[in-house]
C-alpha cells in the first residue's frame, strides 16, 4: 500500500510534523498496540508494531516536495486496506493540506 502526498514545506518541517502527529496518535491510541517501533534514517521514518494481533510495517520517506508512505499489511489485513489507506490519506492531507497526489496501491 502506498501513498504519496505533497508536503508544500521543506524536508525539516515535514519531519517534524510526522513526528508530532505519531506522538498525538500513540498517545491516543497507543494503548491498542503491541511491539510498537519507529525510528528515522535519514528523511526515512521506518515502523512497526502489532494492532489485535496483527502485524504491519513500512516506512515513511520525506522528499523535497512529497511525502511516500509505504506499508505492508498482513493477509488477514487485505480486506482492510481500502479503509485503512482512506484512513491514512485523510490523516495525511489534514497534516499538510490538499489533496493526495499519485494514489498508488
Amino acid at each position: 500500500m502506498r501513498i504519496t502526498v505533497p508536503h508544500k514545506t521543506d524536508k525539516n518541517t515535514a519531519r517534524r510534523k510526522i513526528e508530532e502527529r505519531l506522538h498525538q496518535l500513540l498517545g491516543t491510541y497507543g494503548h491498542y498496540l503491541s511491539e510498537i517501533e519507529h525510528h528515522w534514517e535519514g528523511d526515512r521514518l521506518l515502523f512497526s508494531g502489532k494492532a489485535k494481533g496483527l502485524k504491519a510495517n513500512g516506512s515513511v520517506d520525506v522528499t523535497d516536495n512529497e511525502v511516500i508512505i509505504d506499508g505492508k499489511l498482513p493477509l488477514l489485513a487485505k480486506p482492510f486496506e481500502p479503509r485503512i489507506k482512506s484512513t491514512i490519506e485523510r490523516e495525511a492531507e489534514g497534516i499538510f493540506g490538499g489533496a493526495s497526489a499519485g494514489r498508488t496501491g
